[in-house]
């Protein structure tokens, strides 16, 4: 079965928060003090060593720093980490470099730290500007301070800057949430996540459920939003991501067109292709911070190769995600699979008006019956 390489990305995950939320099933570890932050870039650099032969030459076109909170290590941190990257990966001319932050926990000094460190794209994770549910959810900041912090980013000189909200939050209203979309449409960034809150296991909210807003509301106020968006110029290009022209977050667009990312730090998860063997590997790194700080200790976890019956769902669980999906011939590229390998499932989705012709793309029909689409492709 022959593989070509696709684009590498390297994604670096941040395990600290100063208070877990209660939706958040991300591995994310509360932490008083001071970060330690020179062991951690230590294991980083240890942990990088190790994958290199997977990078296999290629540039890195994106690099997503998610945590945890991010933006609580210091922009000296990130100058050293991205220094040492830069001596051992190739970056790509345009690389897009990104930070997630919270408000609340950073300030424009800070701003401007991680800006000179090499970072050109800032996500802060607002979710709401309405106090009422940013308590509900559990956030250490406010209103004003989310409306301040994205002042504060484009003073920094973060032109490219996301804007994280959610609904369906405890018991919100329909005109609450389109008052969230409106402060943020006004704060003019380039990118919008919105995205419904959802309830995961292992969380807080898992163990106590609150009132959500009933299916039906959901999907009016959804309606409503997209509406909303796109008068303001906001394209959606996946199902929960709008971006102005040009704007599209392109780490995620690699995860969703079946991209290789290379996984560094606590709890990080990568995937990479090996076209020499005709395998693509999935792997995750050791969760506990103090584990993946131990000198000597064993980093990467669970290293499985994708194998071809299952390689259809896992390619689809994403593209499909994208309002546009992607070209047929990318398929076969990604997965080593003739497009055959998708039947009869694609072409009863076709009969049934849930994915387009001539594309993998589901019409507006398939974006909102998205799991039961996905569910003809099991294995």
């Amino acid at each position: 079965m022959s593989l070509a390489l696709p684009p590498l990305a390297l994604y670096i995950h941040l395990p600290w928060c100063v208070r877990k939320c209660p939706y958040c099933d991300f591995n994310s570890h509360e932490r008083d003090g001071a970060l330690p932050e020179t062991a951690y870039l230590a294991a980083l650099r240890q942990d990088l060593d190790e994958e290199l032969p997977d990078a296999q030459g290629r540039p890195v076109v994106s690099l997503f720093f998610g945590g945890g909170t991010p933006s609580l290590l210091s922009p000296d941190f990130y100058a050293e980490l991205l220094g040492m990257l830069r001596t051992r990966l190739r970056f790509a001319e345009q690389v897009e470099i990104t930070l997630e932050a919270n408000p609340g926990t950073v300030e424009q000094q800070r701003f401007e730290g991680f800006r000179r460190a090499g970072i050109n794209r800032l996500s802060l994770g607002i979710q709401s500007f309405n106090d009422r549910h940013l308590r509900a959810l559990g956030r250490i900041h406010g209103s004003r301070e989310a409306i301040r912090a994205a002042e504060q980013a484009r003073a920094a000189g973060f032109d490219n800057l996301n804007l994280d909200l959610m609904h369906a939050l405890p018991d919100q209203q329909q005109d609450e949430a389109l008052a969230d979309l409106a402060q943020a449409i006004a704060l003019s960034p380039a990118h919008i996540s919105w995205y419904e809150l959802t309830i995961e296991p292992n969380t807080a909210f898992y163990r106590a459920p609150p009132r959500q807003p009933d299916n039906d509301a959901m999907a009016d106020t959804e309606a409503a939003g997209f509406a909303q968006l796109a008068e303001a110029g906001y394209r959606r290009y996946e199902v929960s991501a709008f971006a102005r022209d040009g704007r599209q977050c392109r780490h995620n667009l690699n995860y969703w067109t079946f991209g290789d990312y290379l996984a560094l730090g606590a709890g990080a998860h990568g995937k990479v292709t090996r076209p020499d063997h005709g395998t693509i590997l999935r792997y995750r790194k050791t969760r506990l911070p103090t584990h993946y700080l131990a000198e000597g200790g064993q980093r990467r976890l669970d290293s499985q190769d994708i194998a071809a019956a299952e390689r259809p769902l896992e390619y689809l669980l994403n593209a499909l995600r994208l309002v546009e999906g992607v070209d047929e011939d990318l398929f076969t590229e990604r997965t080593g699979l003739p497009l055959t390998a998708l039947e009869p499932a694609l072409t009863t989705l076709r009969r049934d008006g849930l994915i387009t012709p001539g594309r993998l793309a589901c019409t507006d029909t398939g974006l909102r019956f998205l799991n039961r689409v996905l569910g003809t492709f099991q294995p």
